[in-house]
């Protein structure tokens, strides 16, 4: 199936006839009517259903119109993203708090300096939100801990997180669950990647979490820690990021499955955008760094 075959089903069923597509396709009648008898004989239906002078869309017809609109669209913006030359508007950016405070400064301060044409708009918030924003179009791309699985996202590896157990630091070792003392733990929302592991950490020891305290940023969290409040997990790149790290310890995590967390710049497959294409050289340029 062609393009060239789809934008002429398309005209003919915003027309409602041959005559009136071909005139605004300047082709001949009997050449429109040929290309749709073949699409008819390609896909095996009727796409079309006579009346008098008109012609109303079949069933198969008014399908065959929706997955059109979405083919023709897709290509015509995959054609601006390949001819753009330069990158321009609002990169709407999703990411994780550890992300925003520890990883993205230095990229994003480059890419302020490449392409000062484009305005970045910042939003932290959980992979699960940020997943269907990327998915509706609220958002042009997020940098999310995976896993993520929707076959409507293209996904880059962006960078590997070593997780860690953060206490106070007079807190002695912890090597289990069961070391924990109070079984209190300071973290994000409910979805939050790295709570969810932190979880399934104290359901694997068979260790029942007493008390869990909802925070809304990793500074706020630290400081509780720093006072003994309890334990939280974290990327140990936040860590470096908190000006009283004295007062804190990290332990690791002996299970790599939990110790290690994967993020992806995500976005949407048939939206790809030069901006996004220019953030995706940036990042991978600084794997090294960040």
């Amino acid at each position: 199936m062609e393009l060239s075959d789809l934008r002429i089903f398309r005209t003919v069923a915003q027309s409602g006839g041959i005559t009136s597509a071909a005139k605004r396709l300047n082709r001949v009648q009997s050449n429109v009517t040929t290309r749709i008898r073949k699409l008819e004989q390609k896909l095996g239906v009727a796409l079309f259903i006579r009346e008098g002078k008109k012609l109303q869309l079949s069933p198969a017809g008014r399908i065959l119109l929706d997955h059109a609109e979405q083919l023709l669209a897709l290509a015509e913006r995959t054609r601006d993203a390949v001819h753009e030359s330069k990158p321009s508007g609002v990169l709407r950016l999703g990411t994780m708090e550890s992300t925003a405070a520890a990883r993205l400064p230095l990229p994003l301060s480059e890419y302020h300096g490449r392409h000062p044409e484009v305005a970045i708009e910042l939003q932290t918030g959980s992979p699960r939100e940020q997943i269907a924003q990327v998915l509706s179009g609220e958002l042009d791309a997020a940098l999310i801990a995976e896993p993520v699985s929707d076959p409507r996202l293209e996904t880059l590896p962006i960078f590997d997180e070593e997780l860690v157990i953060i206490s106070s630091r007079q807190h002695p070792d912890i090597g289990s669950a069961k070391d924990v003392r109070p079984r209190t733990v300071l973290a994000f929302h409910p979805g939050c990647p790295h709570r969810t592991r932190l979880e399934a950490w104290f359901a694997r020891d068979g260790v029942l979490i007493e008390r869990v305290v909802e925070l809304t940023s990793y500074h706020a969290m630290l400081g509780c820690i720093a006072a003994g409040m309890g334990v939280a997990l974290m990327p140990s790149s936040v860590l470096a990021t908190y000006s009283k790290r004295s007062r804190l310890r990290a332990h690791p995590l002996r299970d790599p499955d939990l110790g290690r967390a994967r993020t992806l710049l995500v976005w949407h497959r048939d939206r790809l955008q030069r901006k996004i294409a220019c953030l995706a050289d940036i990042l991978m340029s600084h794997l090294d760094t960040l």
